[in-house]
């Protein structure tokens, strides 16, 4: 590794705003991403690192009834044991659980998986796929971002060089039912060749508001507009399923990386989507 630049604690939120507006500083949440970047050499060495530690009032789920508030901190493995969680969004819990071994997600935060903006991160389809909203915080206030906007580019967001991740928020509804899926190389501690979530609302019967998020298979998670068409307003069947495979085959042109191929990314997220439509559907 090169230099090591200098680290700044903060010991509030008001502090490390006031810090992020002198800047530049990187951000440091739980350090399970940026630290193997740079071990690595794959990363510039930032100027100053902020370390985010300490903070604790960005730790934290909540719910007023209406919204599950998350704080950006909030680790891997608080997100897999907040009651709240665990009723109001369980596929948040279920990907959490799926990101590396228990250092990983004791350390590691939904935030930093949120801004380090890879592809392959496996809350953020989830995030997608329930319209999350992100409070972006700096001295001037808080600037709310909704997910479809927030991610802009591969390993890019809306995050301004003077603002923090302060909190995560989505809506609470009931009738809503959300699902996740991830396919690795292995059935843990592996980087998402796939990642898909599914949300729709239950009427009787028929979907309504039907939303798939897809990661892993393009600069950045995506909205599956047209398979969200072939599913919306209908009762789930093997031919609806069918049709659907065949509309998120198509749709979206899949990535070639180290991790796998575009043919095999198509291929498998179509079968992913596929089986969980039955599992949903229990024809």
């Amino acid at each position: 590794m090169g230099h090591e630049p200098p680290v700044v604690s903060p010991a509030t939120l008001s502090e490390a705003l006031d810090l992020m507006a002198a800047g530049p500083y990187r951000p440091l949440a739980g350090g399970t991403d940026l630290m193997v970047q740079l071990e690595a050499d794959v990363l510039e060495p930032p100027a100053a690192v902020l370390d985010l530690w300490r903070l604790d009032e960005l730790r934290g789920v909540s719910t007023d009834g209406y919204d599950v508030s998350i704080g950006a901190l909030t680790t891997y493995t608080q997100l897999r044991h907040s009651p709240v969680i665990s009723a109001r969004l369980p596929a948040l819990a279920h990907a959490a659980a799926t990101i590396g071994a228990a250092q990983i997600q004791n350390r590691g935060t939904i935030g930093g998986n949120v801004c380090n903006a890879s592809p392959a991160g496996d809350t953020l389809p989830v995030l997608l796929a329930v319209d999350a909203t992100f409070e972006l915080g700096s001295v001037h206030g808080i600037r709310t971002v909704p997910a479809r906007e927030f991610w802009i580019g591969y390993r890019q967001t809306a995050v301004r060089d003077d603002e923090l991740l302060v909190r995560i928020r989505f809506p609470v509804d009931r009738a809503r039912r959300t699902r996740f899926r991830k396919v690795g190389t292995r059935a843990a501690q592996a980087i998402s060749k796939v990642v898909l979530g599914l949300s729709y609302c239950d009427d009787d019967g028929t979907w309504r508001d039907v939303r798939v998020a897809v990661g892993s298979v393009a600069p950045t998670p995506i909205r599956a507009r047209m398979t969200e068409a072939v599913l919306e307003g209908v009762r789930p069947s093997e031919d609806v399923a069918d049709a659907a495979a065949a509309a998120l085959a198509a749709e979206v042109a899949p990535i070639d990386d180290v991790r796998s191929t575009a043919d095999y990314r198509r291929s498998v997220r179509a079968r992913v989507l596929h089986r969980l439509l039955r599992e949903e559907g229990r024809w």
